[in-house]
């Protein structure tokens, strides 16, 4: 396992309640990071955006006035986002498959599960570094792309131009559950 320098990573931390960012900012201190600015909400992330050169945002999904998926998109798609490249890890405490779509679909890179620990922090911060994604546009999403791997043996439906004219349209895709998701099965549908 590498063990990676994070002192000189800038992290913006995202969340109205001051004790999970607290926490956060802990965690992060313990792994060596030294820049840090927290935010309450999207709107005022968005703001520090403008002069704190963020390289990982850890945002909260329920915030207000802005919450964490509209930040996402704003920064993936406003106008005026100072940054629409920067990794970022959402945190919740739901983890309902459909919110983990949702999550995926509006540009997040990972997805976090509440309570986190600083192995689960570190871990997608791992991710992050080890596995970049390549930044794609398909229609209204423009994120990173949303496939992590490969699949020489996937049977499934074909969306993308270039691979339209190579495989037929097989259906499945994924169902929305309203059941909540361990971390465990979180990680293997975005990495599957």
């Amino acid at each position: 396992m590498v063990d990676y320098n994070l002192e000189r990573l800038n992290f913006l931390i995202v969340d109205d309640n001051k004790h999970m960012r607290a926490l956060v900012k802990s965690i992060l201190h313990a792994l060596g990071v030294k820049n840090i600015v927290e935010a309450q909400d999207g709107a005022d992330a968005f703001k520090e955006l403008r002069h704190f050169p963020a390289d990982i945002i850890v945002c909260d999904w329920n915030m207000s006035p802005l919450d964490g998926m509209d930040f996402v998109r704003l920064v993936r798609t406003g106008k005026d986002s100072p940054n629409p490249f920067v990794p970022i890890i959402m945190l919740t405490g739901h983890t309902e498959m459909n919110r983990v779509v949702e999550a995926r679909d509006a540009g997040v890179h990972e997805f976090l599960a509440k309570p986190i620990s600083a192995k689960s922090l570190y871990g997608r911060i791992r991710a992050i570094i080890e596995r970049p994604r390549p930044f794609i546009r398909a229609g209204m999403y423009f994120g990173p792309d949303r496939r992590r791997r490969q699949s020489p043996t996937y049977k499934g439906a074909e969306r993308r131009k270039q691979n339209l004219a190579v495989t037929q349209d097989t259906g499945g895709g994924i169902g929305e559950s309203s059941s909540e998701l361990s971390q465990d099965e979180v990680s293997a549908l975005l990495n599957g």
